[in-house]
């Protein structure tokens, strides 16, 4: 019984159960005061959407991608990033492929200006690469905005705002009418700065922040007044970024908020719809997903979803989702352990091992089913590729457990498989046999994984490919030269059709005897020698095959045997199959010895 002392702070439910609760549902009413919040839908005037049409759309292409990390990652950073790390985290974003990337808030701090002059003085922006930088809706912070970006071929300026009821009235202390007079201000102004630059390519966006909790016909209102303001057009779009500031929403929510949008948006054609979702209730990658579905066409995130609070929607996951679905993502993750490794340079913040594909044990399987599955499926992948004529890097990918190929995205399949006290004699024989070319008869498996699993329940650790291997010698192999009955030397000749003869010098119990047995084969005559020596053994099943390609390949052999009633498993390693065979059975002798003591 648990000791629910050791958590005093904890109130277990303690109230009647409800009435209308099935009765194979206990859950008693919590004293915590829930009552404090309230549903989205008592929040905020939702869209009258009763026609929806995103549940029935398919994700089929990607959408433009937007890393964050520069801005909005960086300002969630106990460390903000100097411009060395930004500038290692800029080169692997191009590196990616990311066509638009927000580089900073230039107006916050010195750091981030100076980042901007760094980009446009440094020639590190290729020609096909937009710039974003991040302004709020204030005049002084917008002309030093657009005062960093000169020099910058293709920019885009982000204008921002709160305009939640919450926002309004707490933050900014104005009423609706007054936000929206600040906006077109502040929108008047940025266009105005940008007009002074002849030839250059400056487009604009704008965020309600926390759209989500935003009365949709204000949202819409601003959005279209700016469309208009802006002079947007088909060829020089405005961005129209829709954030989930804070979640507060089931993602079906912010779906029907964003289809609301798509539909009733001036001049559409002139308009990207963008989403800026963020992850409050863990639902962040779904309210992206579903929104791309509801008309949205561009999104905002950062790799690995780092941002305020539980983070920003996370671009590594929404991109690899759509290519575990059949869709180019249109981003570079071949080396996923790569961009990884910069994130966490720049972040100084690890990245969870269970991480959704990039985490360092999301393609790893310790439990011992998972592990059958898996080996079976990657044979069967094999042969279908050999079958059709493809390599396996080209074939169809239908493996148990695993999505996506790991391979794909730059790691190796030494960890799809690993063990510990869970594991199965399926991943076990999948270990030996990808990393040292064994390949256990099936009714040998069961025998070495109760090996393995007292060695990993008494260490309480897993066992490397090589400690795996070396468990393997020391139980099935050593045994041959270790025991009770030793072969000195040995020799076998056919001495006339199915006859051989096996000739030995075998040390027993401390001293050397010249024997001499007869069978029908080599292991038949060597068993004879045995039984000449007092030692009644019978092969009960056999098998033998060379770890690799080419001559001189070491062969491995197996041998179970019922030795004075013990039955015992022994293995042989040589490259002489007979040698291995002999050794085999030789070694399963000495097992069966040590079994019965």
């Amino acid at each position: 019984m648990s000791d629910t002392t050791s958590f005093p702070t904890l109130r277990p439910p303690s109230g009647a159960v409800p009435a209308d609760a099935p009765a194979w549902n206990p859950q008693r009413p919590s004293a915590m005061p829930h009552h404090r919040y309230r549903p989205a839908h008592d929040r905020v005037p939702l869209p009258p959407l009763t026609d929806r049409t995103w549940p029935s759309r398919r994700l089929e292409r990607a959408p433009l991608w937007v890393p964050v990390d520069l801005r909005d990652g960086n300002q969630a950073l106990a460390e903000p990033m100097d411009t060395e790390r930004k500038r290692r985290m800029f080169d692997l974003l191009v590196t990616m492929g990311f066509k638009e990337i927000e580089v900073g808030y230039p107006s916050a701090s010195r750091t981030d200006f100076d980042f901007v002059r760094h980009l446009a003085g440094s020639g590190a922006v290729p020609d096909d690469v937009t710039v974003s930088v991040f302004t709020a809706a204030r005049q002084d912070l917008i002309d030093r905005t657009v005062d960093s970006v000169e020099g910058l071929p293709h920019v885009v300026v982000h204008l921002y705002t709160a305009t939640a009821p919450t926002w309004r009235d707490v933050v900014l202390g104005r009423s609706r009418s007054e936000v929206h007079a600040l906006i077109r201000d502040a929108a008047t102004r940025l266009m105005r700065r940008a007009e002074e630059r002849p030839g250059g390519d400056i487009r604009f966006e704008f965020s309600p922040e926390v759209f989500n909790l935003t009365e949709p016909d204000f949202v819409l209102d601003v959005c279209n007044g700016l469309t208009e303001l802006w002079e947007a057009s088909p060829d020089r779009p405005v961005i129209h970024n829709l954030p989930a500031t804070v979640e507060i929403a089931t993602p079906d929510v912010y779906a029907d908020q964003i289809e609301y949008m798509h539909r009733h948006l001036a001049r559409r054609e002139s308009v990207v719809l963008s989403v800026h979702p963020h992850n409050d209730r863990g639902t962040g990658v779904a309210c992206a997903e579903l929104a791309v579905k509801a008309g949205a066409q561009r999104v905002e995130g950062c790799l690995f979803g780092n941002g305020e609070r539980t983070g920003n929607v996370d671009l590594v996951t929404l991109a690899l989702n759509l290519y575990a679905q059949g869709v180019d993502p249109m981003i570079d993750f071949s080396d996923i352990d790569a961009v990884r490794d910069v994130v966490e340079h720049c972040n100084r913040i690890p990245v969870h091992p269970r991480h959704p594909y990039g985490g360092e044990l999301v393609h790893t399987a310790f439990s011992g089913t998972h592990q059958d599955a898996i080996a079976k499926g990657m044979a069967h992948h094999a042969k279908q590729a050999a079958e059709a004529g493809v390599s396996a890097g080209e074939a169809p990918w239908e493996v148990p457990y695993l999505p996506i190929d790991p391979g794909d995205i730059g790691r190796t399949y030494e960890e799809v498989i690993r063990i510990n006290s869970q594991s199965g004699k399926g991943g076990i024989a999948h270990l030996l046999r990808t990393h040292h070319g064994l390949d256990l008869p099936q009714a040998m498996r069961p025998d070495f994984s109760q090996t393995v699993q007292q060695v990993t329940d008494s260490t309480g650790s897993e066992l490397s490919p090589g400690e795996l291997w070396d468990l393997f010698r020391t139980t099935y192999v050593a045994p041959c030269g270790e025991g009770p009955f030793v072969l000195e030397s040995w020799s076998t000749s056919e001495t006339g059709p199915g006859a051989h003869e096996f000739s030995c010098e075998l040390r027993a119990e401390g001293q050397v005897r010249s024997l001499r047995g007869t069978g029908n084969g080599p292991l038949s005559a060597l068993t004879d020698v045995l039984r000449s020596a007092g030692v009644t053994v019978d092969v009960l099943g056999f098998a033998e095959h060379s770890t690799a390609t080419g001559p001189g390949s070491p062969a491995a052999a197996y041998a179970e045997c019922r030795v004075d009633g013990t039955v015992s498993w022994g293995a042989g390693w040589d490259t002489s199959v007979l040698a291995a065979s002999v050794h085999a059975v030789m070694a399963a002798v000495n097992r069966a010895g040590g079994l019965t003591r």
